[in-house]
């Protein structure tokens, strides 16, 4: 006799047992729920991650700190910079070397705030600010989409202790750019100030960059805030040095760097080198931890899932066995049991699957309300259902299949 499997007989049966298909289609709505939103939160910190500086080469790029230099005068500090830079460019391996006051993703740096009138109570935007005795950029590759670059008159020198001089010239990015002139095509020739009121000082843009992020690389138009200054100063309590070098000689030219550095001194140096790879794996190295913690999370909730299905699956299998010792006995095959687990399993999915779906909308909500998120897409939740349909069909056919092997006679053998 053939056996006709029906939807109705599957539902009475869960209905008979709805304990159990409860708990599965609530762990998978919870699942569901997390999974998707957790996803959606890798990829997003995966793309901050990857997220390009403005610098070109990073990897062969390296930066340097002096300190424990004790020199008074103006003119002597001065010539002492310009000779640190001579002794580094002269190593073999060195492309260029500039003096700077920061450099990307470094967390160290300073920032100041900009405005477009001196009359302002405050100011627009806060800027951070890099300084640099020379053009930075051939040194760092960096992309200019409008202007001009700083010529060789335009750098200042300057004791910082003592002289309130300022540049006339700055540099801006777009994101600079977008913000204090929202809509505006070209920004070159525009007055800016730094800070309010009447010491602010007046400066006119020359050039705008694609992009530079910031010191301290925030998330958002807020990472790429940054102007560059065209001064070298005196009276630093370090000097810092930004240097690439030849590809795949990083390495060993900052060895020589430093050697070099320390042959040249008549005074003992405090050294601190640092690769600009190194300075990206340390801003970002919460964004990984974060999402190598998640991609744990959901792996650990798909396998939790799993079980959960397998443990019902097998517990419905032995409550059922003279159940399906019936059916086989009065025609049903090997196939049609197995396809009524299955069934089964499915039907209570698609039940966490509808709830998790609005579940997984409801905490994206809530995380757009608290944190820098956006809206969950479509293709989270359709992916998050696909994976918990197979899963569901995957861990039910075991449990299935060892249903499906009961022969009639001893299903149906009184214990």
């Amino acid at each position: 006799m053939k056996f006709n499997l029906e939807i109705r007989p599957i539902l009475s049966a869960l209905m008979r047992s709805k304990t159990g298909a409860i708990l599965v289609a609530l762990q998978v709505a919870i699942s569901l729920a997390i999974l998707a939103n957790a996803v959606y939160i890798v990829q997003q910190r995966m793309e901050v991650v990857a997220r390009p500086s403005g610098v070109a080469e990073e990897n062969d790029l390296f930066s340097i700190n002096l300190s424990n230099r004790k020199v008074a005068e103006h003119a002597e500090q001065i010539a002492m910079q310009k000779q640190d830079e001579a002794t580094i460019r002269s190593v073999s391996g060195v492309q260029g070397v500039i003096r700077v006051s920061q450099t990307p993703l470094s967390w160290s740096g300073s920032t100041a705030g900009i405005s477009l009138d001196r009359k302002q109570a405050s100011s627009t935007t806060s800027a951070s600010i890099y300084i640099t005795s020379e053009s930075l950029m051939k040194l760092w590759g960096l992309k200019l989409i409008d202007g001009r670059d700083f010529n060789p008159g335009e750098f200042h020198e300057i004791d910082q202790s003592t002289s309130k001089e300022f540049p006339d010239v700055v540099i801006i990015t777009k994101a600079v750019a977008e913000k204090l002139f929202p809509g505006q095509a070209s920004v070159v020739g525009k007055t800016i100030y730094f800070g309010t009121g009447d010491d602010a000082n007046a400066t006119r843009v020359i050039g705008v960059l694609d992009r530079l992020q910031t010191h301290a690389a925030q998330i958002g138009s807020k990472g790429e805030i940054s102007v560059i200054l065209p001064l070298r100063m005196s009276n630093d309590p370090y000097s810092k040095y930004s240097v690439r070098a030849e590809p795949g000689q990083r390495e060993r030219v900052m060895k020589d760097v430093e050697m070099a550095l320390r042959k040249a001194s008549a005074t003992p140096l405090i050294i601190n080198m640092r690769s600009m790879e190194n300075d990206r794996s340390r801003r970002y190295r919460a964004d990984n931890g974060l999402a190598w913690m998640l991609i744990a999370v959901c792996v650990l909730l798909l396998l939790v899932t799993a079980s959960g299905i397998v443990g019902i699956s097998s517990l419905w299998v032995t409550q059922r066995r003279k159940h399906i010792g019936v059916r086989r006995a009065l025609g049903a095959r090997s196939i049609d049991i197995l396809r009524y687990f299955i069934t089964e399993n499915i039907m209570i999915t698609s039940l966490g699957i509808f709830c998790g779906v609005t579940m997984a909308i409801a905490l994206n909500q809530l995380l757009v309300s608290q944190l820098e998120l956006t809206k969950l897409p479509v293709t989270y939740l359709l992916a998050g259902a696909a994976i918990f349909w197979i899963l569901g069909i995957i861990a039910v056919v075991g449990p299935a299949a060892r249903a499906a092997a009961i022969s009639p006679a001893t299903a149906t053998r009184s214990t």
